[in-house]
């Protein structure tokens, strides 16, 4: 059971984030460092995903096997993440072993060697996996509607753009990271078995030296909705809609999360029961509130035959618009009933807990308890919810399909759209 976090800042801006958990003996860190794909250099998209690959062959006095032996040594059950503003370094192990942990962190985001001998293999690899996110028809649909729904460059692809990764050097990885991976605007989680004075003291020697730089700030461009088709040669047809939302620092970030839940909340949600199940239209539907530090889109993505595709995308369309007319007692119940229990599962997951509290940090400058949270989701009412739903409509929808035909759409419903 998490208890009151501790909160500390570094002179060189890392801010550090503490919450011991009762009776466990486990602890776990997360790591956001301000270096994700937003700040690419123009026409070198995928430079943050190189960098967060070859940032982990050597380290200090390790090369890269024997970096990777020594944080296999520790038990370290370790992820890595490129996101939109963050590159993501995360870990779990036993609470006794967290200190010498960080310190092999410490030495890869302070001294790592970024070997040239190794980028022309990094790069290669990210080819490989962007080539197969294209080939697989939904993450290119859900990678395109992110660009087009969110203003630049807060859209960009966060893994890059294939024909771009012949302009990235091995030198351009390392200007890179002398430019962005700096102590000020990062975050370090911590939860688990852990005492936070220790971990202070630890977080001190560790990264305490850690010089800080300037942070680029990157341009917001205007931005207006757009409907986008991409030719695909298929019997499938893949659609892609987004629409505005309100980002998680804003006071109806929970009431839009519900209206959200309503349409695409488990089996019984109304895009499942409307238009898989009632009419069979589709094989995949889902819909999530995606948020931002200061934008947030919901992303809904259905998945049909070709020939039932415009019917799905009306259907679809019809159905969210459709929430602003009503919703039933028993929907908001099923909505607040899942929240609960992902929120007993958070509170015995140190992992969780330690990338829960970064994430807070990041977006609201803070942290929620889990109380707060469970007291925000039982206070949600009908009312509460169509009140946002009336404030905030969905309309001026940006529209993405991959299919052998486009689609019709409601002058109304997009602006000006490029095919």
């Amino acid at each position: 059971m998490p208890t009151t976090a501790t909160i500390h800042t570094l002179e060189n801006g890392l801010t550090l984030i503490i919450e011991p958990m009762r009776d466990v003996r486990s602890a776990a860190f997360s790591f956001l460092v301000p270096a994700g794909s937003v700040h690419d250099p123009d026409g070198q998209n995928g430079t943050a995903a190189i960098l967060s690959d070859l940032i982990l062959r050597g380290a200090g006095p390790l090369d890269s096997r024997q970096l990777t032996a020594t944080l296999d040594n520790l038990g370290l059950q370790r992820g890595e993440s490129v996101g939109v503003k963050h590159l993501g370094f995360s870990g779990a192990t036993v609470a006794d072993r967290l200190t010498d942990a960080l310190a092999v962190y410490s030495d890869i985001l302070q001294n790592p060697h970024l070997p040239a001998d190794q980028f022309e293999a990094s790069r290669d690899g990210l080819s490989m996996t962007l080539e197969a996110m294209h080939d697989e028809p939904r993450q290119r649909l859900m990678v395109e509607l992110r660009c087009l729904c969110f203003p630049a460059p807060w859209g960009t692809p966060t893994y890059g753009r294939l024909e771009q990764l012949k302009n990235i050097s091995s030198d351009s990885i390392t200007a890179h990271y002398h430019q962005l991976v700096r102590p000020n605007a990062a975050i370090l989680g911590v939860a688990g078995g852990v005492d936070p004075a220790a971990v202070i003291d630890v977080v001190e020697r560790s990264f305490g030296s850690w010089e800080p730089s300037p942070e680029p700030v990157p341009e917001t461009l205007e931005h207006s909705p757009s409907v986008k088709h991409i030719d695909h040669e298929s019997t499938q047809t893949h659609i892609g809609i987004a629409y505005d939302a309100v980002p998680y620092r804003h006071d109806d970030y929970y009431s839009a999360w519900a209206a959200v839940g309503v349409l695409s909340g488990g089996m019984s949600s109304r895009l499942f029961t409307e238009v898989r199940e009632r009419r069979g239209l589709c094989y995949s539907i889902s819909a999530v509130l995606n948020s931002l530090p200061h934008h947030a889109r919901v992303l809904t993505y259905a998945g049909t035959t070709s020939d039932r595709a415009q019917e799905t995308l009306d259907v679809t369309l019809a159905e969210i618009r459709r929430v602003a007319d009503g919703i039933e007692p028993g929907e908001l119940e099923r909505c607040q009933a899942r929240a609960k229990s992902a929120l007993i599962m958070e509170q015995e997951s140190t992992i969780s807990r330690a990338g829960s509290v970064a994430r807070d940090w990041f977006h609201l400058g803070r942290i929620t308890t889990l109380e707060e949270v469970r007291g925000k989701i039982e206070a949600l009412t009908v009312d509460t919810v169509l009140d946002y739903i009336h404030a905030h409509p969905p309309e001026n929808f940006t529209v993405v399909t991959i299919g052998p035909e486009p689609l019709g759409l409601e002058t109304q419903e997009v602006a000006d759209g490029v095919s």
